[in-house]
């Protein structure tokens, strides 16, 4: 049975303990935009022990490079980015205190490992469903590293943010699930 669950930022471990994969979430709150680049430029300035552009400490990161808005949106299409390109940065993203992310496809042993280790959690956006999220957003606004264009750092202000749970605090992972589930022997 898929649960429903409303959750506002920054994110609580108590209740992302409660999520299990196959849930719907919805967020609201205030969520931050990264990709790879950014990524590696939040890892560097940890390891520097420089501080980051905003604080980690149970926020959710979208991997997501957002379309130009249109006169009067907040945001343009919003669709997610694959995730596997930040799997060498997101272990050390939770040991600072991130709490979720959101993206498709799914991820690494290491970040799983991370998240059951961190109580963090891993959600999917639905790709292809771009408009739809945006719609969500209700205040877009750059925050760093502007220089990557629509790869900069964004913090978003959303409602209803809706997004699935792939990876929960347990380890479980949705797409080993699913394809076991439909597995055929031959």
């Amino acid at each position: 049975m898929v649960n429903v669950i409303h959750l506002n930022t920054p994110l609580k471990t108590e209740e992302l303990e409660k999520l299990n994969v196959g849930d719907k979430v919805y967020i609201s709150g205030t969520i931050y935009t990264a990709r790879d680049a950014a990524h590696k430029r939040l890892v560097e300035l940890i390891k520097e022990g420089k501080e980051l552009p905003f604080d980690i400490k149970g926020q959710v990161i979208y991997f997501v490079g957002p379309a130009p808005a249109r006169p009067g949106k907040p945001i343009g299409s919003a669709g997610p980015t694959t995730s596997y390109r930040m799997d060498p940065y997101s272990p050390i993203l939770m040991d600072a205190g991130l709490k979720g992310m959101i993206g498709k496809g799914p991820r690494g042993k290491d970040v799983i490992d991370s998240m059951v280790k961190n109580k963090a959690v891993y959600f999917a956006s639905i790709g292809g469903a771009a408009v739809v999220t945006a719609q969500s957003v209700r205040k877009s606004e750059v925050i760093a590293y502007s220089d990557l264009g629509a790869e900069a750092i964004r913090k978003l202000e959303v409602e209803n943010f809706p997004v699935y749970v792939a990876n929960d605090t347990k380890g479980n992972d949705i797409y080993k699930i699913g394809v076991e589930k439909y597995k055929v022997d031959d």
